[in-house]
């Protein structure tokens, strides 16, 4: 054999094994996520189509000092907002793990054999030192690649799953203390309206007592009275709950100016304590929102499953190697000349499984579709949700103005029943009448303008602010 032709064999032989990894690395069962098509509507419920807007900070949003205070100390303490970002830590190490998988793992190790090969035989004695690496899977098929972007797009979800939280803390301490503040203007509005009550009664009293006054005039005056202690006592028991709740959101004890929880002027304008939240187009609301991405993340996660489980029909080829000294001698072990190496691959095809292998495609595939109804699923509720605040939004402004319109009406007609009361044309029970109806107008519009508020608030978390 001519040198030329000995040139050639390794040339030939290298070209080959390129060729052959070449050929390997094509059939990677790895398929990269594509978005699915998913039918998106052009304009809110209404007509509203919004215009193209960022999500809004939650510092922008929340006006009021207070308010802005107490949510940033349930960011901070807050036990779901800290597990959930805990659950971020454990899924950014997994994905390491599953990263480091693809490399190989390299030892250093001291090994030693004593052995004999009959009763008479001598002792035969073997050591070794050196580096080692040990069942390094050559992921020619992606099966290790799909397993690290099933753990990195978990990763994603739950930083996703993080900020959702996050949203949701800041839209539910805003609802609590807005709920504390309603129940404490309901208990002063009640407090006040006993104590008028309660006056009203004695001067009955008096008059029933002098015979001006009816039996039936005296018991409707205690009736009011009675009916004003039972509100007291369901709206002093409400602000309790409110209170509770807001501490646990909150995640620790409120500071005392927070939980005598001072009264929000009447004056107060809304945009005083939360500020408006603009509507951008659908697709942009619906496809940012933090529970929507998590959704979308978990579904790339089942798609690289499904490729990991077709990787496992082909052959899994493994590599062990060492490098080092080797000797019948532990004296001898790092002398000149016992140095050497060793090279071990492997290549396994399962031919009988029993059927584990395609039921477990079958699995992977139908958890990909069940992640796929799910992401859908998710966009059809933020998208209901987004629709329910803008409602909300839109019919409470028009109902607040109508309510301060009946105040003022029911205000007047106590204000003109009174006089006629006096003036001895119209009986004690018109006034009451009258006292009743303006109570439960001033309830109707407490409880409306905080609505309004809440509206805002509900908003803000179904448009996906940060």
């Amino acid at each position: 054999m001519t040198s030329e032709r000995m040139k050639l064999i390794p040339t030939r032989t290298a070209l080959a094994a390129l060729l052959s990894v070449g050929v390997l690395a094509g059939c990677s069962q790895f398929q990269p996520y594509q978005r699915p098509d998913t039918p998106l509507p052009a304009a809110w419920a209404g007509g509203e189509a919004g215009a193209q807007t960022a999500p809004l900070a939650w510092e922008d949003f929340v006006s009021d000092p207070a308010l802005r205070a107490l949510v940033q100390k349930a960011l901070d303490n807050n036990r779901d907002a800290r597990i959930a970002a805990l659950q971020v830590e454990q899924l950014r190490a997994q994905h390491r793990i599953r990263e480091a998988a693809r490399l190989p793992t390299v030892a250093a190790g001291v090994t030693g054999s004593r052995a004999t090969t009959g009763e008479n035989e001598p002792i035969n004695s073997t050591y070794t030192a050196g580096l080692q690496v040990t069942g390094w899977e050559i992921d020619f098929f992606g099966r290790l690649a799909s397993l690290q972007e099933s753990a990195r797009a978990q990763y994603l979800a739950s930083e996703e799953a993080l900020r959702s939280t996050r949203i949701g803390l800041v839209a539910g301490v805003a609802s609590g203390w807005l709920n504390l503040q309603s129940s404490d203007a309901l208990l002063r509005l009640t407090q006040q309206t006993l104590a008028t009550r309660e006056e009203s009664l004695r001067l009955t009293r008096l008059r029933f007592d002098a015979g001006t006054a009816s039996a039936l005039d005296l018991r409707q005056a205690e009736s009011l009275v009675e009916s004003a202690g039972v509100t007291l006592a369901q709206q002093q028991r409400q602000r309790a709950q409110d209170l509770n709740a807001l501490t646990l959101l909150v995640g620790q004890p409120l500071d005392q100016p927070l939980a005598e929880a001072q009264l929000m002027p009447a004056r107060t304008a809304a945009g005083d304590v939360v500020a408006e939240v603009p509507v951008g187009l659908p697709s942009r609301v619906l496809l940012e929102r933090p529970d929507i991405r998590a959704a979308e993340q978990k579904l790339a996660a089942a798609n690289a499953q499904i490729g990991a489980a077709r990787a496992a029909f082909f052959p899994r080829i493994a590599l062990t190697a060492s490098v080092g000294s080797a000797s019948s001698e532990l004296s001898g072990l790092f002398k000149s000349g016992s140095w050497g190496w060793t090279l071990a691959p492997q290549a396994l095809l399962t031919i009988f499984d029993a059927g584990a292998n395609r039921a477990n495609l079958a699995s992977a595939q139908a958890e990909r579709e069940i992640t796929l109804a799910q992401y859908e699923k998710a966009i059809q509720t933020a998208f209901r949700e987004v629709n329910d605040a803008l409602a909300g939004r839109d019919t409470l402004a028009t109902q607040l103005a109508s309510q301060q319109a009946l105040v003022r009406a029911e205000t007047e007609r106590l204000r003109l029943a009174t006089l006629r009361e006096r003036q001895g044309v119209a009986s004690q029970l018109e006034v009451l009448d009258a006292q009743r109806s303006q109570f439960a107008a001033e309830q109707a519009l407490v409880q409306t303008r905080y609505a309004l508020l809440q509206a805002r608030v509900a908003l803000f978390k179904a448009t996906g602010g940060v």
